[in-house]
């Protein structure tokens, strides 16, 4: 289904709930529009007396009044409902990637071969599974055994598979993904109906959402104003009918301009668009493929000052780059260089083609003529952990040093102390060593480096305008970290990083009154990430440190923190702009109406009336019509949020109060104006 039908199904499908939603247990959920819900029962009420002839107003005007009165109370469900539309939509997305299958349970987990195939919905936390190339994953869970390539797109959306391995911190799987290559042994974590997907669903599609701390409190607020409204306006009946009688002129307002009053007063405009703009929130933060296990986080994230960044894949590419090859003794680099070229040529990975590359830029060695060579290449596997080329009696292999010190000495050659030395060397300057072998011979090592990504320090600079500082997390040496921390252009780092040193990190800067936001993906980070105010464990990492976050990140990419800080912040920002252009159009309101509903009774007034609006019951039926269409002209702003700009608290401030502020004053005059010449001249006024 492509995004327009998409759209155009959430669209009427929002118009259906919008009347679903009218349902009193539903309405008063929201105590401000439910104001507005009792005032049009009543509006409806007296225009039904009119007809035994006890009569408010004419009845047309009641009826009209109860009409819009109606139609605000379904714009209001509506703006909800596309909100909560968009999660049900990703929601239905994900079911559909979740399905149950044939699982092998294993009776014992040292035979593989001992199962008993079962449904996966019938498997509980504790039963091991093991599964083969080719089969879908049937519940979450912890590698226990193997190293296999695992297609994580039904869950991520990343077409390109990942390893999940035994023993690190590459560990935890998805229900629902599929093995590409390989096999498994698993042991299951999460009981039916509580796995990582079904928690996913639930939270998309709104059911576990739950109003956040400041949510809650402008919640309270908005219900205090409309408390202080309806003690105003109740007065009013009274307070009219003596002032009339004492001043001999005019009459008592009718309890269907009180209404009207009382609507156009209250919040409602922010009071209809406050749950639309939480939902819509979360959404954005879902198609940032991040899962917000807490709403609190997400508000926290929008007051985030302090963000810890792990280096690799943060600050620098992650996929690191050829730099340097390193030969033996006895062997020249040239030597080196081609044989590595010659290893990588089938090496579609980001550091094959910088290998690839850099033996061409340093030694001219281009394109080689395979079909001559009859060449069989050896693919890179995760339980190999190094690949290859076989061509005319010659083997070449590259990889991990571990790796080709096995291969070397099984075939019977000799690994020297000096690439053991060389290796050291280069993993203790914060690179990757990459060992190259022909023919059970050593050559020497490719030396792959951190590269600090485009863009970055440009990035680090727009955080700092914000207020929020940034440091660096790595385990390289203080040396290499200071080097890679100052071309990157952040404020702090912390070197030779342990878990025990990031907890007391963070708890050093939250003694000081700091919000702290980081990243984790190894049960070493486990404590870290409990003791953060914005925790975002990637999916790739272990069951310890996704149960510690309070995110979790699909894609598990570090560099999502900073758009989560961001998607927070906007929503911060959308609140605050849309409840300033509420409360500014609730003190523009009260200027339109309140000098021609008294007019009659104290003349003087008419002075307030510069818009010169043509009576009472044009002004109330213009105000409270550009009370209702206000909050559908907003729901677009509600749900996309406004623009998000870096700048500090103070001027972002400002910026709402001029715009937002001034417009929600200015707008009100010159629509209210509009409607009443339209009522005027179609002669309903």
């Amino acid at each position: 289904m492509n995004s327009k039908n998409l759209e155009k199904n959430i669209f009427v499908d929002a118009i259906k709930q919008s009347f679903v939603k009218l349902l009193p247990k539903t309405q008063i959920k929201n105590p401000v529009m439910f104001v507005v819900y009792i005032g049009a029962a009543l509006t409806s009420m007296l225009y039904l007396l009119s007809f035994a002839g006890i009569k408010d107003e004419s009845p047309f005007y009641t009826l009209a009044i109860a009409l819009i009165l109606w139609f605000t109370v379904l714009f209001a469900n509506f703006a909800e409902a596309m909100a909560e539309g968009r999660g049900r939509a990703q929601a239905d997305t994900l079911r559909k990637s979740r399905k149950d299958v044939k699982a092998k349970k294993l009776k014992s987990a040292a035979d593989a071969e001992d199962y008993e195939e079962v449904l996966s919905n019938t498997l509980k936390k504790g039963d091991i599974v093991y599964v083969k190339a080719g089969e879908q994953i049937p519940m979450d869970g912890e590698v226990i055994e193997g190293a296999a390539s695992v297609d994580e797109s039904a869950i991520t959306g990343e077409s390109a598979p990942v390893i999940r391995e035994s023993g690190g911190d590459k560990s935890a799987v998805t229900g629902g993904t599929t093995l590409v290559s390989d096999w498994l042994v698993i042991r299951v974590t999460a009981q039916p109906g509580e796995s990582f997907l079904d928690k996913m669903i639930a939270m998309v599609e709104g059911a576990s959402r739950k109003k956040t701390p400041n949510e809650i409190a402008l919640r309270i607020l908005l219900v205090t104003l409309t408390v202080i409204f309806l003690a105003v306006t109740a007065t009013l009946l009274p307070f009219s009918d003596f002032a009339s009688k004492q001043a001999e002129a005019g009459s008592a307002v009718s309890i269907t301009n009180i209404i009207a009053l009382l609507v156009c007063l209250a919040p409602t405009t922010i009071g209809a668009l406050l749950s639309s703009i939480g939902i819509a929130g979360m959404s954005r933060l879902n198609q940032a493929n991040v899962l917000a296990l807490s709403g609190r986080a997400i508000e926290a994230a929008g007051d985030v000052d302090i963000l810890l960044l792990d280096k690799t894949g943060t600050i620098t590419l992650g996929n690191r780059q050829a730099s340097e090859f390193i030969p033996l003794g006895g062997v020249t680099e040239h030597e080196l260089a081609d044989a590595a070229q010659l290893s990588s040529i089938a090496d579609e990975t980001p550091e094959g083609r910088s290998i690839a590359i850099l033996a061409k830029d340093r030694f001219n060695l281009r394109g080689r003529d395979l079909s001559k060579l009859g060449a069989a290449f050896v693919e890179f596997s995760a339980k190999t952990r190094m690949s290859g080329i076989d061509y005319q009696g010659n083997e070449i292999r590259k990889g991990a040093a571990e790796a080709i010190k096995k291969f070397v000495l099984d075939k019977g050659g000799i690994y020297p102390d000096e690439c053991d030395q060389i290796v050291k060397r280069v993993a203790g300057e914060g690179g990757t060593p990459l060992v190259v072998a022909k023919n059970n011979k050593v050559l020497g090592i490719i030396y792959l480096k951190d590269i600090i990504k485009n863009g970055v320090k440009d990035r680090f600079e727009d955080l700092r305008k914000m207020g929020i500082k940034t440091i660096m997390i790595t385990g390289d040496n203080p040396m290499t970290a200071a080097a890679i921390a100052a071309e990157a252009g952040v404020d702090d780092f912390l070197a030779e990083a342990t878990p025990e040193a990031k907890l007391n990190l963070i708890r050093n800067y939250q003694a000081k009154g700091h919000l702290v936001a980081m990243t984790g993906d190894g049960t070493n980070d486990a404590p870290a990430l409990a003791q953060a105010d914005v925790a975002v464990a990637m999916n790739t990492g272990t069951q310890a440190a996704k149960e510690a976050g309070n995110m979790v990140d699909l894609d598990s990419s570090p560099t999502k923190l900073i758009d989560i800080v961001r998607i927070g912040k906007q929503l911060l920002m959308t609140r605050g702009a849309l409840t300033t252009f509420s409360v500014a159009n609730d003190v523009a309101k009260y200027f339109a109406i309140i000098p021609v509903l008294f007019f009659g009774i104290y003349p003087q007034l008419d002075s307030l009336n510069f818009m010169r609006l043509t009576n009472t019951t044009s002004s109330i039926l213009s105000a409270i019509i550009y009370n209702a269409l206000i909050i559908v002209a907003l729901i677009p702003l509600a749900l996309k949020g406004i623009k998000y700009d870096e700048m500090p608290a103070g001027k972002l401030l400002k910026r709402n109060m001029q715009i937002y502020g001034l417009g929600g004053i200015l707008a009100p005059f010159g629509a209210i104006k509009l409607i009443d010449i339209v009522l005027t001249a179609c002669g309903l006024v």
